[in-house]
């Protein structure tokens, strides 16, 4: 409307909806076979320096609460229909090189374990599913394209429990909210509804895409920066490694989280992360100054769900796999505190382009871009926020209570010296915000990471009350068709207010 101001322009670029965005129909058969190796797969091989052996156990899962009418031939028939259904849940690795199977390929029956938990307490219980959880993963293979293990605690005539494994080659946190309601449904003896995209042709289109002209010059101006240094010493791939990492976890009350997702966003015309990530470069800069630092950026890897509408005709809405992207961006608040600093770094996020996904294609691609970004700093931060989780009711389906087992193969080398990953929790009081902070032992202490997850809330709780004030918020130059500054735009703003 701004940009084609009359009816005769809005006419000729008016489109009927939908126009452009058919789905390809794939041949039969055109999820099976050989997969190109992904950027997040190149990340992965790059990180373990090609050794394979080292990611064997490196999973994810889920534990659910079952009906006590559960029965192995059902859940194994279950499982079965998911196995055949998902072309991932197949996938065999050769060397470095994905492969999926045919339907039929797996047999359920291997895969599932029964164990009876009739009668045990709240501790026995954990601790029997922390038992089993470990035996599981290192019942993965994927080698021998063993990917997929299922435990079913059954707990007699009580409520029972369900431990799905999953290799993370197969499956990311999108994909649950896919497989577990199919497994459900299978279970229940319902059909499941079509995958319209495998993952195997969403990956081919991936890889022979070709990022923007300017895209390498985007990146490199995004990462550029003084180096940094959290720790006492660099990652050492032989010591650091999974089985030697520590966490600390703390939690965001409700009446904080609540306003922190809703209403601090909205008054910025922003997101969730726009906040949360504002905080931890505010948090960051104050714990390295305290610590006889300098500078007020910070170089942060984060994690995005990688199904940014990037292959044309495809519908991933329905396809389990790896889809996860890493990318880099700094963080730069300079001399900004509170709410300017937020919009600051939410213009630094924008900046990045199509979600970041085109990062790992010139990173991980060869040729020169490949060249010029592996000679850049990695980032020693990373970050990830998950969403929103329901606690559930209780009821059989709902995730159980029972904690799990890290997901990272004990072997492997640690990837950045913090990782920070974040959720919300909806609880009956509220929605609570938890972080749990990893890092390996040796290379920070664990009273520096507390008071740096500390200065992370102080900084969100410190956004949260300014907005809360009624005196923060506003535009930035992203959200704007016109060539503003954001300076320009604070006074039109507070002209606004003052006029009103």
């Amino acid at each position: 409307m701004f940009q084609h101001q009359t009816v005769e322009e809005l006419a000729a670029t008016a489109r009927p909806v939908g126009e452009g965005e058919e789905t390809e129909a794939e041949a039969p058969g055109a999820g099976i076979g050989p997969v190109p190796v992904t950027p997040i797969v190149a990340w992965l091989r790059e990180r373990v320096a090609g050794d394979a052996a080292l990611i064997r156990g490196f999973h994810q899962s889920a534990l659910l609460r079952t009906p006590p009418d559960l029965g192995a031939e059902r859940l194994t028939g279950a499982f079965q229909a998911l196995l055949d259904h998902h072309d991932m849940l197949r996938l065999r690795l050769d060397g470095w090189q994905p492969v999926v199977r045919p339907p039929g390929s797996c047999d359920a029956a291997a895969l599932v374990t029964r164990v009876d938990v009739a009668g045990l307490d709240a501790d026995k219980l954990q601790s029997v599913i922390t038992e089993q959880a470990t035996a599981a993963r290192d019942r993965l293979d994927p080698a021998a394209g063993t990917v997929a293990q299922l435990v079913w605690f059954d707990a007699g005539r009580e409520q029972g429990r369900l431990l799905v494994v999953l290799h993370h080659l197969a499956v990311d946190g999108v994909s649950w909210r896919i497989l577990l309601p199919d497994l459900v449904t299978a279970w229940s003896g319902g059909a499941l509804d079509p995958v319209p995209t495998s993952f195997r042709r969403w990956a081919q289109r991936l890889t022979v895409s070709e990022p923007g002209e300017d895209e390498l010059e985007d990146w490199l101006d995004i990462v550029d920066g003084p180096p940094q240094s959290l720790a006492v010493r660099p990652l050492d791939p032989r010591v650091d490694i999974a089985a030697r990492a520590r966490s600390v976890t703390l939690d965001l009350p409700a009446d904080v989280t609540g306003p922190l997702l809703t209403e601090v966003p909205a008054a910025f015309h922003g997101r969730v992360n726009d906040v949360l990530l504002t905080g931890l470069a505010l948090a960051v800069a104050q714990w390295r100054r305290h610590r006889g630092g300098r500078g007020s950026g910070v170089l942060v890897d984060l994690e995005g769900h990688g199904r940014e509408d990037v292959v044309p005709g495809a519908d991933v809405s329905r396809t389990a796999g790896w889809f996860t992207s890493i990318h880099p961006v700094r963080l730069d608040t300079g001399h900004e505190t509170g709410t300017a600093a937020l919009k600051t770094v939410k213009e630094q996020l924008r900046a990045v382009p199509d979600g970041g996904i085109g990062y790992g294609l010139l990173r991980h691609g060869g040729g020169e871009a490949a060249a010029e970004l592996v000679g850049v700093p990695p980032a020693q931060i990373a970050f990830n926020y998950l969403g929103r989780v329901a606690a559930g009711d209780g009821g059989d389906w709902t995730l159980a209570p029972e904690e799990l087992i890290a997901g990272e193969d004990p072997a492997m080398p640690a990837a950045h010296v913090l990782e920070i990953n974040a959720v919300t929790r909806d609880l009956p009081g509220g929605p609570v915000l938890s972080a749990t902070w990893t890092w390996p032992d040796g290379l920070l202490e664990a009273a520096a990471v507390r008071d740096l997850a500390a200065g992370w809330f102080t900084a969100l709780r410190a956004l949260a009350a300014d907005v809360a004030a009624g005196d923060a918020g506003g535009f930035t130059p992203s959200d704007l068709l016109v060539d503003l500054d954001q300076s320009e735009i604070d006074k039109l703003q507070t002209a606004w207010r003052q006029k009103s």
